[in-house]
This record gives structure tokens, sequence and C-alpha cells, in this order.
């Protein structure tokens, strides 16, 4: 009975390990990719304008807050895009470092300026929230301090990727500077535990309790939800030109501009 078990699950195994080696393959990936970004977009922009009509048309002004409370459907979704570009990225960096799969080094590089431009979201965001709540736009919390410094980590990223001229050395250094940066993630996570600061804790719970309104909560999850499919859609987007600029003068990329030609 074992050696019939062990029968059945090598093909699955063996199908398992070429996938993911067909996914170090630029020619597969581009193809393979290429079916689902249409998709990841049109997911995307379904979402966000679920969310936007809930949390906007629908929702409520919030006793206190009034209706700059709407700021959360675009600040907290930014928060949280922003610390798991991050762990991704530096995953990805990881992996990159350790197996030298080039793909993995493209998807992280590319994943630093969408993280960067979410981390640039939710600073803007939790300013102009908080210069009617706390009377000014900025003031050296703990988290929004944490969050600034992961800016400057996303930027140090792109800019020590893009001041090496050989893409592959350019990505090995930033790779290990994702990995190392990753050290913050804990701090912005825990700096309203850690420390007394201004900025609330948290409201939200996957495992039920959550202190914010349904009618508040719903499209803020959704809005979040939204967010993944977007960052999903601009980093395929992204590694897919990557490599075309990587590999332009390669048989694969020709076959790709002459099957393009109209």
């Amino acid at each position: 009975m074992n050696t019939n078990i062990a029968v059945k699950d090598k093909p699955r195994k063996n199908a398992l390990v070429l996938f993911i080696h067909k996914l170090g393959s630029p020619p597969w990936f581009y193809d393979f990719t290429g079916k689902f970004i249409p998709w990841l977009w049109l997911i995307f922009v379904g979402l966000a304008a679920w969310a936007l009509y809930l949390g906007l048309v629908r929702g409520p002004a919030d006793y206190l807050q009034g209706e700059s409370v709407r700021i959360i459907y675009l600040h907290v979704p930014a928060a949280w895009a922003s610390l798991l570009i991050y762990a991704s990225m530096a995953v990805m960096a990881f992996i990159a470092l350790v197996w030298r799969i080039r793909i993995v080094e493209i998807l992280a590089m590319c994943s630093a300026p969408i993280g960067a431009a979410f981390t640039i979201v939710t600073l803007t965001a939790g300013s102009l929230w908080g210069r009617p709540t706390w009377g000014t736009y900025w003031v050296w919390d703990a988290r929004l301090t944490s969050e600034l410094v992961l800016l400057f980590l996303y930027l140090g990223v792109i800019g020590l990727y893009n001041a090496i001229d050989e893409p592959r050395k350019a990505a090995r250094a930033a790779c290990l500077l994702a990995i190392v940066g990753a050290v913050n993630l804990p701090i912005i996570h825990y700096s309203v535990k850690w420390w007394n600061t201004l900025h609330q804790g948290s409201s939200v719970s996957l495992l039920g309790g959550s202190s914010i309104d349904a009618s508040i909560l719903w499209p803020m999850l959704i809005m979040a939800f939204a967010v993944k499919f977007y960052y999903l859609a601009n980093l395929l987007t992204r590694a897919r030109v990557r490599l075309l600029e990587q590999d332009l003068r390669k048989g694969w990329v020709k076959d790709v501009v002459r099957e393009q030609r109209p």
C-alpha cells in the first residue's frame, strides 16, 4: 500500500518541480504571467470601485472624526501594503541570494518602487488625517517615524540597484540591503505597544473583536484586498518589462516583438 501511495505522489512532485523550473525560464514566465495580468487589473478595478462606493457613498461619517474618517479607506490599506510588499521583497531577496534565480531577483527589485509608492501614500494620507485629529501634519511619533524609515529603506534598495551597472551584481547588493532592512517591520508593527504614541493601536483583529464599526470595516477590508491584486498586476507588468530590457538581444525577445507586430 505504501508503495502505491509513493508511486501516485511522485507525478505530483515532478509536476511541481517542473512548474518551478518553468517559472525560472524567462520566455515561459513572460508568456505565462501575460495571461493573468489583465484579470488581475480587472479584479483590482472592480474591488476598488466597490470599496469606494461603500466607503464614500454608502458609508456614514464618524461621530467624532466626521468626514475625515474616510481617509482610512486609503491610509490603512496602503499602510498594510507597504509592510506586506517589503516582507515579500525580503523573502524574494533571500531566495534570490541563496538559489541565484534571476526571475526572483527581478521580482524583488520590481517590488521596491511599488512598496515605496504605497509608503508615500501612507505617510501623506496619515498627515492629512493628523491635521484635523492631532492639530498637526507631522509628529515624531514611533509609528510615523518607523514608517518613514521604511520609505528610506525602499529608496535605498532602489538607489543601490540603479547605482551598479551590471544587473545581477546590482540585484544581489540590493537584495542584501532588503533583507537587513526587514528588521524594521516588527518595529513598525509593535511600535504602538512598545512606546507611548499618539498613533492609535490596532483596531482590526482577524480573530474577531474589531473595534471598528462594520460600515467602515468592510469597505476598508475590501480595499485592502483590492490593493493586493494591484500589487500583483503591477509587479508582473514591471517584471515582464524588465525581462525584455535585460534580454533585448536574445532570440525569445525577438520572437515576442515579431509576434506583436501587426
